[in-house]
Parts: C-alpha cells; structure tokens; sequence
C-alpha cells in the first residue's frame, strides 16, 4: 500500500511540473496588461506582460519556447534614453518595437535571431521596447511614426 501511494504521489508531482514548466504563462509577478499597437491597418490589441524593473527587464522572454500572437512584454524604462538589446538565452525569435515616451514608434528590429549576442540598438532615446513574436510587426503593418497605446505614453 504504501509502495503505491509513493507511486501516486510521484505521479502527481511529475504531472504538476509538466503543467507549470510547459505553459506559456507570464513570469512571476509582473503584471499583464492591454496594449494597442495603431498602424494603417487599425488598432491591434495585446496583452503584454510589464518588465518595470531592473530584474524582470534582465529576465525579459528568455527560455520560452512560444508566444502567442496576441502577447508580448513591454519594457518600461521610466526616463527616455537610447537602448540596446540582445536575445542571449532567448529561444524564439522576435520583433522589437522601440517606442518614444509618446507613443510613437522609432524604429523595429525584425525577427530578432534566438541566442544572437549582438546589440540592437534602439536608434533614438525610447521610453519603452515592445517585445512580440517575431513577424508579427509586419502582420499589423507596424512602421515607425505609428503610434502605442498604453498607460505609460503620454501622447
């Protein structure tokens, strides 16, 4: 009896952790909110996770292995100022929205290469970078000048 019951418990564990390790769910504690990307083709709605300090902004989408189309994570900065990212311990690649303090979009890295050391850099002084999966700019006809809407912009 108490052979099987270690076997039970076991079985749950092992069932448990696939669950937690295998759902694309956001990362501990940060919140998740809706963000609206508005180019020619209209207003595109997402769900980003907020990266808003020095930790979670370090963490960012590395090791996920997908994001779904209607997700991302935006990185707030606080104070506008030029940036650079890299995609070292990241698994899928990605677009890279660079966004002015009003909104505006600067420049877009397209489909970021997984695990590439290289900096991109943001171009101009940003408030904030929009991560989404990448090709995903170019599906909503994201261009510079376009503009993102969100609590953070002050338009």
């Amino acid at each position: 009896m108490f052979h099987s019951f270690g076997a039970a418990r076991r079985a749950l564990m092992l069932g448990l952790a696939v669950l937690l390790f295998a759902a694309p769910a956001c990362a501990k504690g940060l919140k998740v909110e809706r963000l609206d990307v508005v180019t020619a083709t209209g207003a595109h709605r997402f769900r980003v996770e907020v990266a808003d300090t020095e930790a979670t902004r370090e963490q960012g989408l590395m090791f996920r292995d997908s994001l779904p189309a209607d997700r991302g994570m935006l990185f707030d900065f606080h104070k506008a100022g030029p940036v650079a990212f890299w995609m070292k311990n990241t698994l899928i690649p990605l677009d890279m929205i660079f966004i002015a303090p009003d909104g505006r979009i600067v420049s877009i890295a397209h489909n970021a290469v997984p695990h590439d050391e290289t900096p991109i850099p943001s171009g101009a002084p940003v408030l904030a970078v929009l991560e989404v999966r990448g090709g995903r700019a170019d599906q909503i006809g994201a261009r510079p000048g376009d503009r993102v809407r969100h609590r953070i912009f002050k338009p």
